[in-house]
């Protein structure tokens, strides 16, 4: 785009030197006037053919005849440099949309962040981390500019065209950052009725907004300014249990994290009490609680609890044995 601006603006320079040369020339040598300058220049370098002004004199002849000749070559020059940057440039941009759908066409349980914001990029650096794929998207062409190994969608998320582009139909999860709840409301819509099995974040600035959220097909409702607050509100009250929770979360630089691993049906946990299942032991990992397949949330577990198929363990330990602990969990 950048080249494609040069060569425009190189253009339209040329033509202003020659028009310039062209008015100057013509008062200069006939003694004309500047705006019967200014139009004999312009008759001539487009050949119109009205007819000369005044009366030329034998060095007004050559110097018209070399404005013609050099007038048209700039002419001709400005009319192809514009004709190929427009093509060159739409062509540029059907053949870098067409790359973008394959690639998002090959993407399989992927997630879609809707809003590039402060917000929207804290996400998407966050699952980066993790090693999730994802598309972003946004209508502000600027909002982009520092994310160029992220796949991204210049357009509106609230119009099914753009979401499909995105691949909602194969990703697994959506979070909506858009700038007003009516936005985020509409994506919502939008991305539950194009894959009801996906699951969707969203962001509320209206706390009180949250259930028509749930409604609408969010999974979870989202808002900061609550959030913000309660941690607040925590770290006054309770500074270390949100320093642990920090650091068991964030794992930036420690090994402990804390995540939550689903158990498959072929996984050698299922049927087993937590105490059989040795993982405290083997892994040295805490399984702090267990949500069932049904929704409900058993904290605190004990070794008699059972694990069954489609629970989510919430664990925390070091990293390399939660990578353990999700192996034998995801085992087919």
């Amino acid at each position: 785009m950048r080249d494609f601006r040069k060569k425009l603006i190189f253009s339209l320079i040329l033509l202003l030197i020659i028009i310039t040369f062209g008015t100057i020339g013509y008062m200069v040598i006939e003694g004309w006037g500047f705006m019967d300058s200014l139009f004999m220049t312009i008759i001539t370098i487009t050949t119109v053919g009205y007819g000369e002004v005044h009366d030329l004199s034998r060095a007004g002849e050559i110097f018209t005849i070399t404005l013609l000749i050099s007038g048209v070559g700039v002419i001709l020059y400005v009319l192809s440099s514009e004709a190929r940057i427009i093509i060159e440039g739409e062509l540029q941009y059907i053949l870098g949309r067409k790359r973008l759908e394959n690639r998002i066409k090959n993407l399989k349980n992927h997630y879609i962040v809707c809003g590039f914001g402060r917000m929207g990029k804290i996400i998407s650096e966050e699952l980066k981390k993790k090693g999730v794929e994802l598309v972003v998207i946004d209508k502000d062409p600027n909002a982009f500019t520092d994310a160029a190994d992220i796949l991204s969608v210049e357009a509106d998320a609230t119009k099914d065209e753009t979401l499909n582009l995105a691949g909602i139909e194969n990703a697994k999860g959506l979070v909506s950052v858009l700038s007003s709840d009516a936005e985020n409301l509409f994506v919502v819509l939008s991305a539950r009725e194009l894959n009801p099995h996906i699951f969707i974040v969203s962001r509320t600035i209206d706390e009180n907004s949250q259930k028509k959220f749930i409604n609408a097909g969010a999974n979870r409702v989202v808002s900061p300014y609550h959030t913000g607050g309660v941690k607040i509100a925590n770290l006054i009250l309770k500074p270390a249990i949100v320093d642990f929770l920090e650091l068991a979360t964030k794992g930036e630089n420690v090994e402990l994290e804390l995540e939550e691993v689903i158990v498959n049906e072929n996984s050698g946990f299922v049927g087993t009490t937590l105490g059989e299942s040795n993982i405290g032991k083997e892994l040295g990992i805490i399984v702090l609680a267990i949500k069932k397949h049904s929704g409900t949330m058993k904290f605190n577990p004990t070794a008699k609890t059972t694990i069954e198929n489609g629970d989510t363990l919430i664990a925390i330990g070091e990293r390399s044995k939660l990578k353990l602990l999700e192996n034998r969990a995801h085992k087919k």
